[in-house]
């Protein structure tokens, strides 16, 4: 296959992965585990995937400066203008639009695929053909595409897009409307009126259509990512990052794109997604073993178990009886058992009070 030269990707890769502690510990995160066990981490997993689709070159990952260190670890062959090092958090929107603009700077008819790093894809040669449908599709329109799966269950966890007026093009429509992690009795109900999609956080562009975008979602900025289109040399492009970034909103993708803007759209896709969130939609996207137990690259031996998902360190041994729909993890130093349908909230109250009680080394 002839990858497009003009094809790029951003893949964000920053977050601190609260949600799956205590296997995504704030050193580590999930981006950077090799969490099912492949010999690769979910972050090199997302640039093979991307990396048959489009020139690798054309691949830039944004990340935070306590990270840059695993991203060259883990992906060493990439040079070091495609590690975008953010000196400060500041959540997703900022970060695309500062790789937005180095890709503009390189190509200035470029299509842009932006995803995060830490998703679990099922049919790799169907999410293939639809990211290139949609790269075809941005290259002809200045919109902003985002991709959208139907939803199998009720997952409160995941965000979900109502679609609204169809287009010409089959399986693309605009955005009616966008609900982030809604109670599970309005995720029933969306679910069951076919008119909502889960947000797999995917979007794709044109990136001069990006850079208006931006422009647009921090107007009222005296400093903008824009500005660096034709700033030279490159030492003063980073001073300008270095100073100004801190000032940048903390605003992610989502939140800009699918409850800020009206040219949104949406593509209805069929690749089989789940995002590596929380335990419980991890579990709920695995293949369920004996007794619906699910059991993850661990050693374990268990008996009247059922609904239960288990992580376990290399090297240790797992003994389980009599235990119904709970997490069991473990990593390094810090074990968590907890039940599974409360685990959401319980956990970043649990990261919280460990961080204070015994110190964010445990976090």
């Amino acid at each position: 296959m002839s990858l497009s030269k003009n094809y790029y990707c951003i893949i964000l890769a920053g977050g601190r992965g609260k949600r799956l502690w205590p296997s995504s510990r704030m050193e580590r995160p999930k981006q950077f585990l090799d969490f099912f066990g492949t010999g690769r981490t979910q972050l090199q997993t997302t640039f093979d995937r991307v990396g048959k689709i489009l020139p690798k070159e054309n691949i830039f990952v944004c990340t935070c400066k306590d990270y840059e260190h695993l991203v060259r670890e883990q992906l060493p062959e990439m040079k070091d203008d495609r590690i975008l090092s953010e000196p400060v958090i500041r959540n997703t929107a900022p970060a695309v639009a500062w790789a937005g603009v180095c890709i503009h700077r390189e190509c200035e008819d470029a299509c842009i695929l932006i995803l995060p790093s830490d998703q679990i894809i099922f049919n790799e040669e169907v999410f293939s053909k639809n990211v290139l449908d949609g790269l075809e599709f941005v290259s002809k329109n200045d919109i902003m595409l985002t991709m959208g799966i139907r939803p199998s269950r009720p997952e409160p966890g995941y965000g979900y897009i109502q679609m609204g007026e169809p287009t010409p093009f089959q399986g693309i429509c605009k955005v009616q409307s966008f609900t982030e992690k809604p109670e599970r009795d309005f995720a029933r109900m969306f679910m069951e009126s076919g008119e909502f999609l889960w947000n797999t956080g995917m979007f794709l562009c044109n990136v001069v259509y990006l850079r208006q975008f931006m422009i647009n979602m921090i107007k009222d900025m005296p400093y903008r990512m824009a500005d660096l289109l034709h700033m030279e040399p490159e030492e003063k492009r980073m001073q300008y990052v270095n100073d100004h970034y801190p000032s940048y909103p903390n605003l992610s993708m989502d939140k800009a794109a699918l409850e800020s803007s009206d040219n949104v759209y949406v593509m209805l896709c069929d690749f089989g997604w789940a995002d590596l969130g929380t335990w419980h939609a991890v579990y709920e996207c695995m293949q369920k073993q004996e007794e619906d137990n699910v059991v993850i690259d661990s050693e374990v031996m268990m008996e009247d178990c059922k609904g239960n998902i288990i992580k376990l360190p290399k090297g240790h041994i797992g003994i389980i009886n009599g235990l119904e729909g709970y997490i069991v993890a473990e990593e390094g130093d810090v074990l968590l058992i907890c039940k599974k349908s409360d685990s959401s909230s319980l956990i970043r109250k649990y990261v919280s009070e460990v961080g204070i009680r015994y110190g964010e080394k445990f976090t």
